[in-house]
């Protein structure tokens, strides 16, 4: 499949027509992706010629039926995998592994419990190549908890903390690194559905003043909505992208006052989402039982 265009659900006006023309800072050309099991000498195709790009700044989201190739293609971009065909780039240059400009956060929280918050945080800082001061260290890992809203809990340990609070020293540590790109593996799935309204609103703050570029995988449909500037469709597998839609709605969007979610435009969104994901689940459902 050739360079998918944006598309909004019914009614909406183009977002990314009113920005101006800039290069991408993530560009995937027809990607295909996959895992080879060398026991049984076969191939799974988890990815299948994605050709997508990414803006400087933007905050994409991607859905899509379990077993897609959303983690795959995120992997990608980090650089821990490899495509078998074409090409992923950033700022122009194919990724050939992980890289100081990129960070993830994933779904787990991947806490060592031997160390206290503040040096789980610095042990990304660590692992970089080129030294950070110690005292740079400090103030980075200060600035990283602020922005998290964990200032005083430096020295608690991640069972001392709550699933919420360990997967925000997961963001924190990523954040400390000062990445240009985030790339989020549902960072809030595992926590429960108050503890995740909570934590969207404070991403929301989080990238407002970082602006980081981010690529955010999730199950929800609410979550896509209420975070993204655009949110990617991935079919069921082999994945490829069945549609890009611009979520044109004001922010903040957790703002009480705006309370987007109760809006006309958000409910035309969910709808035409729900309509494109529960067509990809029932045909992989039903693929899955003619096998």
């Amino acid at each position: 499949m050739g360079q998918v265009e944006a598309r909004s659900a019914p009614g909406a006006q183009h977002a990314a027509d009113e920005r101006p023309s800039e290069p991408a800072l993530i560009e995937a050309a027809h990607v295909t992706a996959g895992y080879d099991n060398r026991r049984e000498h076969t191939r799974l195709i988890a990815l299948r010629d994605v050709s997508l790009q990414v803006r400087r700044g933007e905050f994409l989201a991607i859905v899509g039926p379990s077993g897609c190739g959303k983690t795959t293609f995120i992997n990608l971009i980090a650089g821990f995998v490899k495509p078998l065909e074409g090409s992923v780039r950033v700022r122009g240059e194919e990724v050939t592994g992980p890289g100081a400009d990129r960070a993830m956060v994933f779904q787990d929280y991947a806490l060592l419990p031997w160390r206290t918050v503040e040096r789980n945080i610095r042990f990304a800082m660590e692992n970089r190549r080129g030294h950070v001061p110690k005292a740079e260290q400090a103030e980075r890992a200060a600035r990283a908890l602020r922005l998290v809203g964990l200032t005083g809990f430096e020295k608690s340990y991640p069972h001392e903390l709550s699933g919420g609070m360990r997967q925000r020293v997961g963001i924190a540590r990523a954040l400390v690194t000062e990445p240009e790109i985030l790339l989020m593996d549902e960072p809030f799935g595992a926590v429960d559905a108050m503890t995740r309204e909570a934590m969207q609103a404070e991403l929301e703050k989080i990238i407002a003043e970082t602006r980081q570029t981010v690529v955010f995988i999730t199950h929800s449909i609410d979550e896509a909505i209420l975070l993204a500037d655009r949110i990617v469709v991935i079919s069921k597998r082999p994945g490829t992208i069945r549609e890009v839609i611009d979520v044109d709605l004001p922010r903040p969007r957790f703002d009480e006052q705006s309370d987007v979610q109760r809006s006309p435009r958000f409910g035309e969104i969910r709808s035409h989402l729900w309509s494109l994901l529960a067509d990809e689940a029932l045909g992989a459902k039903q693929e899955g039982a003619t096998r």
